[in-house]
C-alpha cells in the first residue's frame, strides 16, 4: 500500500451515492498501542461512523473524516461494543458532531464514566438488535454478536454495500511491519488471529450462532476493528474456521 492511502484511507465501496470508506493508519506503528481500522458511512449527504476509536487517535481520524464529509453531517455513531480501544472518545465526538450514539443497552450507564456527555443523545441497542433507517431509505442493521467478545456486542451490517462491520470477530494482531489492509492467503493470516480468538471468544456455541446469521446475510466484505479486510473466497473461509473453533470456556483448562 502506498504511505498516503495507509494515512487517509480507502474506499471500499462507492456506487455514486453511498460510500464504505476505511479511515486509514497511522503513518508510523506505535509500540505498546492496539492497531485499529475505523470506517466511515457516505449515504447521499449523511455520515455515519463506525467504531470511531479512543481519544488517543481522535486527532487523526478527526481529520481523516473531515477530508471526505462535513461534521456537522454526521447523524450516527455506533459503537460495537464498550472497550476503551472503540468507544473512550465518545464525549469528544458527541462535541464536534450533532450525531446519536448507537451502542448494547448494557452498556448505557457505563459509557459516560469515559466523560461529560449528553447521554439523551446515547441510543441503546437491545440484545436482539435492529436497524437504523437512514434519510434516504436505505437501512443499517445491528446483528447479535454477544460474548464475541463483550457480553453486550453487536456487528453491524451495510445493506447497501453489503459490508459487514463486525467489531472484534476476525481481528488480527500483526507483528510490526507486516500489516495489510485485505487478507490475500487466509492460511497463513490464521496465525495473526488465533491466539486472539482462542483467549477473547467466549465459546465455540457463540461462534456457531453468530456465524450463522452471517451466512444468511452473505456480505461481501467482512471488516474487522483490527487486522485486515475479508472478502472473495476468504469470507467462507473464515468463516467456516470460526465455527470450529474452540476458545473461551472450551479451553478452561489450558487457560487455568
Amino acid at each position: 500500500m502506498e504511505v498516503q492511502e495507509i494515512v487517509e484511507g480507502k474506499v471500499l465501496y462507492d456506487d455514486g451515492t453511498h460510500k464504505f470508506i476505511w479511515l486509514g493508519w497511522e503513518e508510523e506503528e506505535e509500540e505498546g498501542l492496539v492497531q485499529t481500522n475505523q470506517y466511515l458511512i457516505i449515504n447521499k449527504d449523511r455520515g455515519v461512523l463506525l467504531d470511531p476509536g479512543g481519544v488517543v487517535v481522535f486527532p487523526r481520524i478527526i481529520a481523516n473524516v473531515a477530508a471526505y464529509i462535513d461534521l456537522k453531517k454526521i447523524g450516527y455513531i455506533f459503537f460495537s461494543h464498550q472497550d476503551p480501544d472503540v468507544s473512550s472518545s465518545i464525549g469528544v465526538w458527541l462535541d464536534n458532531t450533532p450525531a446519536n450514539v448507537y451502542i448494547s443497552k448494557l452498556w448505557l450507564r457505563f459509557v459516560p464514566h469515559f466523560g461529560s456527555m449528553d447521554i439523551n443523545r446515547i441510543i441503546p441497542i437491545d440484545d436482539r438488535g435492529g436497524e437504523v433507517r437512514l434519510p434516504s431509505g436505505d437501512k443499517l442493521r445491528f446483528i447479535p454478536s454477544h460474548f464475541l467478545h463483550s457480553i453486550g456486542c453487536f456487528s453491524l451490517y451495510d445493506e447497501r454495500s453489503g459490508i459487514l462491520f463486525t467489531g472484534d470477530i476476525g481481528a488480527a494482531v500483526f507483528p510490526k511491519g507486516r500489516r495489510y489492509l485485505f487478507v490475500e492467503n487466509f492460511e497463513e493470516h490464521v496465525n495473526y488471529m488465533d491466539k486472539f480468538h482462542r483467549r477473547y471468544m467466549v465459546s465455540n456455541k457463540a461462534c456457531r450462532k453468530w456465524a450463522s446469521l452471517v451466512e444468511n446475510l452473505n456480505p461481501s466484505m467482512l471488516a474487522p476493528q483490527h487486522g485486515a479486510i475479508f472478502k472473495g473466497d476468504t469470507i467462507p473461509k473464515f468463516l467456516n474456521w470460526f465455527k470450529n473453533l474452540q476458545c473461551g470456556v472450551d479451553i478452561i483448562d489450558e487457560i487455568y
